[in-house]
């Protein structure tokens, strides 16, 4: 029996691809403008909403098993081999991180009784399909180059170190986050250790450290459309939960940024 693939014409992956930043470029200033409903930011307005630990899994769940169908079905054969062992390389730390963010992270929030909207959760999920798309093609089918000369090349410890520098601000700053109230407690408060010190949301900054590590390590299109759209999601999420915080405690830390040290 033949084994399914899905392929993609190559002027045609580009094309889509290059037209996906272009949208992420452009969500930017809309997402500066309106703040997804969700989280200390929920409101009722926006439709049907479902309880917020499933809402989260199902949003993020396609960055699993459909980044993962998409990028077995490139690779040849399916298997790991001496030509394609660095795209398996990758494909793992994709899965470190969403494996954690996918299902870890959820079921270990104390987010009891509170809802998601729907509508979050499909755009959030139709996100997750178009970016694991593009970035399960380009390692996979087109992910040729990723052979054992591609560790020689300075972008992919460059990238590297900055994936796992992310990756670890992200995951130090959401144990911060997952620690600051008991069981039955479900009010918000003030974080505080790690770099929480130095800006409200160092957990959004691992995030767009990881990604733009990414971009870097691949070398793609696909992943710098990924770092883009992080940085168009998460910059301004990072601004709104900054005033957030700002209006909610007002014994909150006045040097504290948003999101860079520093800067804001």
């Amino acid at each position: 029996m033949a084994r399914r693939s899905i392929k993609m014409d190559p002027t045609l992956f580009k094309n889509l691809t290059l037209g996906w930043i272009v949208i992420g470029v452009l969500v930017l200033p809309l997402t500066l403008w309106v703040t997804a409903p969700f989280g200390r930011h929920f409101s009722a307005r926006y439709g049907p909403t479902i309880g917020n630990r499933l809402g989260w899994i199902i949003m993020e769940s396609p960055a699993i098993w459909w980044f993962t169908v998409v990028f077995v079905a490139g690779v040849s054969g399916g298997i790991v081999n001496s030509k394609n062992f660095l795209a398996w390389i990758l494909w793992s730390l994709w899965m470190i991180h969403y494996v954690n963010r996918g299902f870890v992270f959820p079921l270990r929030i104390r987010t009891s009784g509170k809802q998601i909207p729907l509508l979050i959760v499909a755009f959030a999920f139709g996100f997750q399909m178009v970016n694991g798309l593009l970035n399960g093609l380009a390692l996979g089918q087109f992910g040729s180059q990723y052979d054992a000369a591609w560790l020689k090349q300075p972008n992919f410890w460059i990238g590297l170190t900055l994936f796992v520098l992310g990756w670890l601000i992200n995951i130090g700053s959401d144990e911060i986050l997952l620690r600051l109230r008991k069981p039955t407690e479900t009010d918000y408060m003030i974080p505080s250790g790690g770099l929480f010190k130095w800006v409200s949301c160092p957990n959004f900054l691992g995030e767009m450290v990881l990604w733009s590590g990414w971009a870097i390590l691949c070398w793609n299109l696909a992943a710098l459309s990924f770092a883009i759209w992080t940085i168009a999601n998460l910059l301004p999420r990072a601004l709104a939960h900054h005033r957030w915080y700002r209006q909610n405690f007002v014994d909150y830390p006045a040097s504290r940024k948003a999101v860079f040290p520093g800067l804001f």
